[in-house]
């Protein structure tokens, strides 16, 4: 096909991997790709095999120096787009897709974002008027565009892992079986957890304590303490600071703690999981807690707020949860049954229809 297809995207995991899913539908149609971010981008240019990289300078809006390193962004990428000609700029968010979708509104080619949290993010509101489609994980709960026609509800496109396991069964739990608990809260969001959770886990009842298995991910300045209060309560317990398998953990885990970012949110619907919630406080705009609700809202699992969340509350669910295998397995399947299929397929027919002048 010609024309080739321009993804921007963030530097971080959040962006690159519904950019990642959406580039190996397109590849998969023949379509040439080119991503444009910062030089953040090499932690993760293994999981773009045979794409072009195009690094355009960037910033974060709050910076000093943001509009000196915006304008030159915007400069530098309007020149590469110029070169590229591409059928379609498609911006996945985060600061590092600002420029490039601005030069791109300049260039007046045919332009989308994809917008994975219930919240619009800072970076693609400043860009959602002027692009010509907005398409969306999740119904956008707030900072919608003015003209909402141009909303199309695509599910949030899904990396190779995780479609692996699309609906994956729900791990048998009788009341002798192992109980697998998944934690996990990300780089910002571990240490909250590592103050917690063991603290709740130790105070199970001792039957249930002796069922028990744990993968829990924490900091490495937070691994012995952690290791430690498991150990002296004789509860298993693998730890470590990043799992590369994520995807097949989560299927395997009865339920999982972790917090509720886009992506979080869309695998636990994809594979079928219940989860207690702990939106980031810190998350722009209280996004996560728009994003747990819509698990929450319908029964699919537990929303908790990072500072109601003590160790007794904690001990108090879990003991209650665990008790009703029954309804951890309609949780499992209330999840999956809000899960978009097919995201990735949907959001690349919205590019080749956007590039063809659709």
């Amino acid at each position: 096909m010609s024309g080739a297809i321009v993804l921007s995207a963030g530097g971080t995991g959040g962006h690159l991997f519904p950019a990642q899913a959406l580039a190996g539908e397109l590849s998969r149609r023949g379509r040439r790709i080119v991503v444009m971010t910062d030089s953040r981008f090499a932690n993760y240019a293994t999981a773009f095999p045979g794409v072009d990289i195009e690094t355009v300078p960037s910033s974060p809006m709050g910076a000093v120096t943001a509009p000196f390193k915006i304008a030159a962004g915007i400069v530098t990428a309007f020149v590469k787009l110029m070169r590229l000609k591409p059928a379609a700029v498609i911006g996945f968010g985060g600061y590092p897709s600002v420029p490039v979708m601005l030069a791109a509104s300049l260039a007046r080619l045919p332009t989308a974002i994809i917008e994975q949290n219930a919240v619009v993010g800072r970076a693609n509101r400043l860009v959602m008027e002027k692009v010509r489609l907005v398409a969306a994980a999740f119904p956008i709960a707030r900072f919608a565009p003015r003209d909402k026609s141009k909303i199309v509800l695509t599910g949030n496109p899904l990396r190779p892992e995780v479609t692996a396991l699309w609906g994956a069964p729900y791990p048998q739990l009788h009341h002798d079986d192992a109980v697998r608990l998944l934690v996990f809260g990300g780089s910002q969001g571990a240490r909250a957890f590592s103050l917690i959770v063991p603290a709740a886990i130790t105070r199970l009842p001792h039957a249930l304590k002796q069922r028990l298995h744990v993968v829990q991910q924490c900091r490495p300045e937070d691994m012995a303490a952690v290791r430690e209060i498991y150990a002296n309560a004789e509860i298993r317990a693998e730890l470590a600071p990043f799992f590369t398998d994520l995807p097949a953990r989560m299927a395997n885990a009865h339920l999982v703690i972790g917090r509720s970012g886009a992506g979080t949110v869309a695998e636990l619907m994809a594979i079928g999981r219940p989860s207690i919630l702990v939106p980031l406080p810190s998350s722009m705009d209280d996004h996560q807690t728009a994003n747990a609700d819509i698990l929450a809202s319908e029964g699919a699992g537990w929303r908790v707020r990072e500072r109601d969340l003590s160790p007794d509350l904690l001990n108090q669910m879990l003991t209650g949860i665990f008790a009703d295998p029954a309804d951890l397995k309609r949780r499992a399947t209330k999840a999956h049954a809000l899960a978009t299929p097919h995201a990735a397929s949907k959001l690349a027919d919205l590019v080749e229809k956007l590039a063809a002048g659709a």
